[in-house]
């Protein structure tokens, strides 16, 4: 039996707080229980009444119905929940529901129950879900474990919603029953006291009945737990994940790499990094587990889309949105064209997207042909309704492809309404419009890619590096040591000298040669451009006295060689306080932070993940040799990705920048400027004058 039967599976429920006056919680509840099968105990402890089935406590109710329940759902106040379900506990019940609010979501006295409540949890072992839930719904077991009128009528299927938010959770069953889509499970968190989404997820990886998640995200407290219980499923069932909070800045921009490194972006690269597609919000989300859960393509890394119109301008709708995202739409090959060719008028367009021109009786034949070609491996049509031409549900039902098939339908809403579901019920995907059919392809696409890329992954050796216990580390790292550290681990750092005053200086640019760049050497200084202590292009000595002139005191100075011209970008590694060491990369400049272009990842990278990092950024053309520049090393950018993973990963270190990353005329990168913030001196404060 699994920990969580008695929460989502339970043979017999009691109500805490049960009634049968109208309105009240209690009454709504066993309303919604009316269908299930197992024993239904009510507790009322102000208003008793066993010859109606009403028990003061839950040991009562185990002594009339002789077996206790597995799950009791508490319909009480928050003060009398902790004392109530510790009875309960006491008396045999395995799982609790608290509907209630008034917990830690309310305030210092609400923390205060939800503290008792952990404690009921810790010192009995009985599985929570709450607080602040309406609860969770499994049709396919005739459980409706929530007060909210309608739910007890969802209909059962594969798809299981796990949402932060008891609201969330029916919106979402609601909107998949308007698709078409039945409902597994769905269940929202509330306060998730004890009961997690990762337990959630674990607990599906065991339901043969699953055929997709979807996940709504609000916070990821869990972290890791959650990244590895999503990483787990995804091998058998999909998952589909949208993070709230876009617009969370965070509250620790200690430097750039924060700055990029939100939460929300932060979750989200987390929860693609283990497999689950990504949307942006509640449509996309219902959207794309509709398709996940009728079809899923095999693992491949880039999947074609053949697209197949009965009308020219929506096709074309439908093919603009899907490049957008990133699907690729690649022309037909000379056979496949030419068969489309002998199928269709000749004005009409017959490459990617083929026009066929209004529905016609050959649609069924077209479409075959198209899925046929060598380069597509998901199938999309888009038809208005025109019941007179062609029954079009039964033309695509008569389709078999060489792929899955996603159909997008137009016309009447009651006629479209009935074609969604006669093809959902065949198996079909069928979007009502040309955004939503581009959300279900990408979504295939997507998991698709994304299966690929696990099957790949094989977490890469860390570079060979010193230690970082070394005395030199002992305090604040200056951008000296930094880049020490960094080329122990085969970063390429410019040639420099560390310099005690003007003197040195002057000798390091005899040494050296022009042009060179003089910094002021201050471990305190994050930021030093802004504060006047880079100066750039100096060639003679004159130049270089009114360049220290220009610079603000320091204890050293740092004088290196200055590097060819080349594209730069920001490269670094930050310590989540969630999820640990998250590895970012950026265009460099204003681009990674204004415009949010930047790639996340957990440490420790795999060399596939390393390696795919570029290819998120929107200016990765850039840096691949776009209007004659030199495109840059992969090998050595991975090599330094894989460098700042294998850092991230030392106990010691709290995070570490390089910006600028240049790349060189040869493809090389090297780091013309590091930070290195180490755990022990963030603990203990540090100055950050920027």
């Amino acid at each position: 039996m699994n920990a969580l039967d008695p929460l989502f599976a339970p043979r017999s429920v009691a109500v805490l707080g049960a009634s049968d006056v109208p309105g009240k919680l209690g009454t709504a509840m066993i309303a919604s229980l009316v269908r299930f099968p197992g024993a239904v105990m009510k507790i009322n402890m102000g208003r008793p009444d066993p010859a109606r089935g009403f028990f003061p406590t839950v040991a009562d109710a185990v002594t009339a119905h002789g077996t206790a329940p597995d799950l009791v759902i508490s319909c009480i106040p928050a003060a009398a929940t902790a004392g109530a379900l510790r009875e309960a506990a006491t008396a045999g019940a395995r799982a609790a529901l608290v509907c209630a609010g008034g917990f830690a979501e309310s305030g210092v006295e609400g923390e205060m129950y939800q503290q008792a409540l952990g404690a009921v949890v810790r010192d009995t072992g009985i599985r929570l879900l709450g607080p602040n839930t309406s609860g969770f719904i499994a049709p396919h077991a005739s459980l409706t474990a929530s007060f909210l009128p309608g739910a007890g009528d969802l209909t059962a299927g594969g798809v299981a919603v796990i949402a932060a938010s008891g609201g969330v959770n029916h919106a979402l069953a609601f909107a998949l029953a308007e698709a078409g889509a039945g409902l597994r499970l769905g269940v929202g968190l509330g306060n998730s006291l004890d009961v997690t989404q990762a337990d959630v997820l674990a607990y599906l990886s065991q339901d043969d009945g699953l055929s997709a998640v979807a996940l709504h995200v609000e916070t990821a407290a869990e972290g890791r737990l959650l990244t590895d219980a999503v990483r787990r499923l995804v091998d058998r069932v999909p998952v589909v994940a949208l993070v709230v909070g876009r617009s969370d800045v965070g509250d620790f921009a200690r430097s750039h790499t924060g700055a990029l490194a939100t939460s929300w972006r932060v979750t989200r690269a987390a929860l693609r990094q283990a497999g689950a597609v990504l949307v942006d919000d509640e449509r996309e989300l219902v959207d794309a587990v509709s398709a996940l859960g009728r079809v899923r393509l095999p693992a491949h890394p880039g999947p074609g889309a053949g697209l197949v119109t009965a009308q020219a301008g929506p096709g074309l709708l439908l093919t603009d949105a899907l490049r957008i995202a990133g699907v690729r739409v690649p022309p037909l090959a000379e056979r496949t064209v030419k068969e489309v060719g002998e199928l269709l008028p000749g004005l009409t367009y017959q490459h990617n997207p083929v026009d066929t021109g209004r529905p016609s009786p050959t649609l069924s034949h077209v479409i075959e042909r198209v899925s046929e070609d060598p380069d597509v491996h998901v199938t999309a049509v888009y038809a208005l309704l025109e019941p007179t031409t062609v029954d079009l549900a039964a033309a695509l039902k008569a389709v078999r492809p060489a792929t899955p098939l996603v159909a997008v339908v137009g016309g009447p809403p009651e006629q479209v309404r009935h074609t969604r579901r006669e093809l959902g019920e065949a198996g079909i995907p069928c979007a009502v419009t040309p955004a939503a059919g581009a959300t279900m392809v990408r979504a295939l696409v997507e998991d698709a890619v994304n299966r690929s890329r696990l099957e790949g992954d094989v977490t890469a050796p860390a570079p060979a590096r010193p230690a970082l216990s070394e005395p030199a580390l002992s305090g604040p790292a200056d951008e000296h040591i930094a880049k020490n550290v960094l080329a122990g681990f085969g970063v390429r750092t410019p040639v420099r000298r560390v310099c005690a005053g003007r003197e040195a200086a002057h000798a390091a640019l005899d040494e050296l040669g022009g042009p060179v760049v003089a910094k002021i050497l201050d471990a305190g200084v994050l930021h030093k451009t802004e504060v006047g202590g880079v100066q750039v292009g100096i060639r003679t000595h004159e130049e270089l006295d009114a360049a220290l002139d220009r610079m603000p005191a320091s204890p050293a100075l740092l004088v290196e060689k200055m590097a060819p011209a080349g594209p730069e970008l920001i490269a670094g590694v930050r310590r989540d306080p969630v999820f640990g060491p998250v590895v970012a990369l950026g265009a460099g400049g204003t681009a990674a932070e204004i415009l949010g272009d930047v790639s996340l990842r957990l440490a420790p990278l795999s060399a596939n993940e390393a390696d795919g990092m570029l290819d998120d950024l929107a200016t990765r053309d850039l840096f691949l040799g776009a209007r004659g520049a030199t495109p840059v090393d992969g090998a050595r950018l991975t090599h330094a990705l894989l460098a700042l993973s294998s850092l991230g990963c030392d106990p010691a270190v709290a995070e570490c920048e390089i910006n600028p990353l240049r790349v060189l005329p040869d493809g090389d990168v090297v780091a013309l400027d590091a930070v290195l913030l180490l755990r022990d001196v963030m603990e203990h404060g540090g100055s950050d004058d920027a």
